[in-house]
C-alpha cells in the first residue's frame, strides 16, 4: 500500500481460541498504523472476552438470532466506509459479512485454505505458507500488509479492576492449578478427556504437589458432571457457571497451570503466559495448540492417526481432526502427571 488505511475492518467472529490468536495481529497492525482506525466485526461471546481494547470500534454479530441478527448486523454497518477488509475467517456467512461491508478491497486466504469458497468473495489474497500454527497464518494478513510477525506477540487483555477482584475471592490461598476439562459441546465433544482420568490427575496436584484445583466452565450438564466427578475428592473447586470469560482470563492469569483440551481456555492462558499442559489427540498442536507451551502439550494425535487411519501423520491433510472421541483416550494419566510437574516445577521462575 502506497501509504495505510484510514478505516480497516477486521472480520473474525469465533471462535475464543482464534479470536485470542487474531489479537496479536490486530496490535501489530495498530503499531504499525496508529492513525487507521480499526473496526473488528465479532460474535457476542468473543467480544465479552476482547471488549474494551484500546483502538478497536466493535461491531457485534448475534450468531443466535440468525437472519435477524444479519440484517441487524448490516443496518449497522450501512453507514461505515472502509478502505480494506481482513476477511480472516474463512465461513459462508463471514463472507456475507464482508459483503455487507461495502468495501472493494478484501483479503482472504489463499485457495488452499479458503474454505467455503472463500476465494468468490475476496480481491486478494495472502501467500499460501504450508504446515502454519492458527497465529502464524492469521499474520499472512498483516505480512501481505508490508507488517512483519513481532519477535514477542502482544495480547493485553482488557480485564476491569472487578475482573480481577473477582479473580482474587475465587482464588485459594495456595498455588492451583485450573481445569477446564472440556472443550465445545455442540462442535467439540471429540476433544474431551474421560472425567476419571481428569480426577486422577486432580488428586496428583492435591496430594502429590500440595496444590489446589479449580474446575472452570460454563455449567452445562455435561461440565457439572465431570466436575461432580473430578471434584470429589478434598482440594477441588467447581467453579462452574460462576465466572464470566474476563473473570476466567483473570483468575488462569494467577493459576500456576492450566490442564485442558484444545480450547478458548487454553489460548487465554498462553495469552497470560500461564503454562499449558495441552491434551492433544484429535488435533495437531502444531496447527493449534497453545503458544510458547509446546514444552508441556501431550500429543498423542500421531499415535492417534496411526490407530484410527492407519496412516502417518505426514500422510493426511495438515491440521485434519480425528472426530472419533476414541481418539483422546490415546493420552495416558501418567503423561499428563508427568507434564503437569514440569510445569508446576517452572511455574516458581514464572512467578517470580
Amino acid at each position: 500500500m502506497s501509504k495505510p488505511p484510514r478505516n480497516l475492518c477486521v472480520i473474525r467472529l469465533s471462535a475464543i481460541g482464534d479470536c485470542c490468536h487474531t489479537l496479536p495481529v490486530v496490535r501489530a497492525i495498530q503499531r504499525a498504523w496508529p492513525t487507521t482506525r480499526i473496526t473488528w466485526i465479532i460474535g457476542q461471546t468473543e467480544h465479552s472476552l476482547l471488549e474494551g481494547i484500546d483502538g478497536v470500534d466493535f461491531v457485534v454479530l448475534d450468531k443466535g438470532a440468525g437472519r435477524k441478527g444479519m440484517r441487524n448486523l448490516k443496518a449497522r454497518l450501512a453507514s461505515r466506509r472502509f478502505d480494506l477488509v481482513l476477511q480472516m475467517q474463512a465461513s459462508f456467512r463471514a463472507s456475507r459479512v464482508a459483503l455487507m461491508t461495502g468495501c472493494r478491497r478484501r483479503v482472504g486466504f489463499d485457495r488452499r485454505r479458503a474454505r467455503d469458497m472463500q476465494w468468490l468473495f475476496t480481491t486478494e489474497r495472502i501467500a499460501h505458507r504450508p504446515g502454519q500454527h492458527v497465529m502464524e497464518a492469521l499474520f499472512g494478513f498483516a505480512r501481505h500488509l508490508g507488517i512483519p510477525m513481532p519477535a514477542e506477540p502482544r495480547w493485553d487483555f482488557p480485564l476491569a479492576a472487578r475482573d480481577r477482584e473477582v479473580a482474587e475471592a475465587l482464588a485459594p490461598g495456595k498455588p492451583f492449578c485450573l481445569i477446564s476439562p472440556l472443550s465445545s459441546q455442540r462442535r467439540g465433544a471429540f476433544r474431551n478427556w474421560p472425567a476419571e482420568r481428569y480426577a486422577e490427575v486432580a488428586r496428583h496436584v492435591v496430594e502429590g504437589l500440595g496444590g489446589h484445583v479449580l474446575l472452570a466452565g460454563a455449567g452445562s450438564p455435561l461440565e457439572r458432571e465431570y466436575a461432580a466427578l473430578i471434584g470429589a475428592a478434598p482440594g477441588v473447586s467447581d467453579l462452574n457457571g460462576l465466572t464470566t470469560l474476563k473473570q476466567l482470563a483473570a483468575l488462569i492469569g494467577r493459576a500456576r497451570v492450566v490442564v485442558c483440551p484444545d480450547s478458548g481456555p487454553a489460548h487465554i492462558a498462553a495469552a497470560m503466559g500461564v503454562p499449558v499442559v495441552g491434551l492433544y489427540a484429535s488435533s495437531n498442536p502444531q496447527r493449534t495448540g497453545p503458544w510458547a507451551s509446546a514444552e508441556y502439550v501431550v500429543n498423542r494425535y500421531p499415535q492417534a492417526v496411526r490407530r484410527l487411519l492407519g496412516k502417518g501423520v505426514e500422510d493426511i491433510r495438515f491440521g485434519r481432526r480425528l472426530k472419533q472421541r476414541r481418539a483422546m483416550r490415546e493420552i495416558a494419566v501418567g503423561d499428563v502427571i508427568e507434564a503437569v510437574n514440569r510445569a508446576w516445577a517452572a511455574a516458581p521462575r514464572r512467578l517470580q
